[in-house]
Parts: structure tokens; C-alpha cells; sequence
């Protein structure tokens, strides 16, 4: 089944509105990621960039091209650790959160 925009749409005003909720996804993409769920978490963190800084602002944070943060954020991505790391590091900065 396709997610449709909308739903898209309501995960970002969550998002974005919602801090508490935006931590426990980004709680929940490392939790994945160190239980070998990557896909999973990579898809958690993909919705967490585009409903907080963005591919371009994070592309110029990170200095990688946009276009590579989308391909190593989608379900077949293999984003290298120093990647992720700083794709982690910068949404907890965005969130303004740690990871416990």
C-alpha cells in the first residue's frame, strides 16, 4: 500500500510541532539502526530531514550534494558510517536533543 501525501504531510506537522515526538523517532531510527534495521531507519530519518532542516540546509551542513542524501536515505541507501553519523548529529543539533 502507497502512503499518500497526506500522510506524509501530518508525520511533518507532527514533526514539527510535536518535539517530544520527533525525539522519540529519532530515538526510534538508532534503536533500528543498532538492531540492524537500517532500511527502517534510514526511511525514520529521511521524514525527520524534510520536516526539520530540509535536504539542501543539510547538504550544506554535512557538505554532501542533496542528491546523495536522498539516495542514501531511501530503502536501498548505503549511506558509509561517517555519513549517518553526520546525519544524525545534525537532526540532534536541529532538535536541539540527545540521544540516550
Amino acid at each position: 500500500m502507497a502512503l499518500t501525501r497526506d500522510f506524509k504531510e501530518t508525520v511533518a506537522a507532527r514533526i514539527q510541532g510535536d518535539p517530544t515526538f520527533a525525539q522519540a523517532l529519532l530515538d526510534e531510527a538508532t534503536s533500528l539502526f543498532v538492531q540492524g534495521e537500517p532500511e527502517s531507519a534510514k526511511l525514520i530519518l529521511r521524514d525527520l530531514v524534510n520536516a526539520t532542516l530540509g535536504f539542501e540546509a543539510l547538504a550544506e551542513e554535512i557538505h554532501k550534494p542533496a542528491k546523495s542524501l536522498h539516495r542514501m536515505l531511501s530503502a536501498s541507501g548505503n549511506p558509509t558510517m561517517n555519513n549517518i553519523s553526520a546525519v544524525f548529529a545534525a537532526l540532534r543539533r536541529a532538535l536541539r536533543v540527545e540521544v540516550v
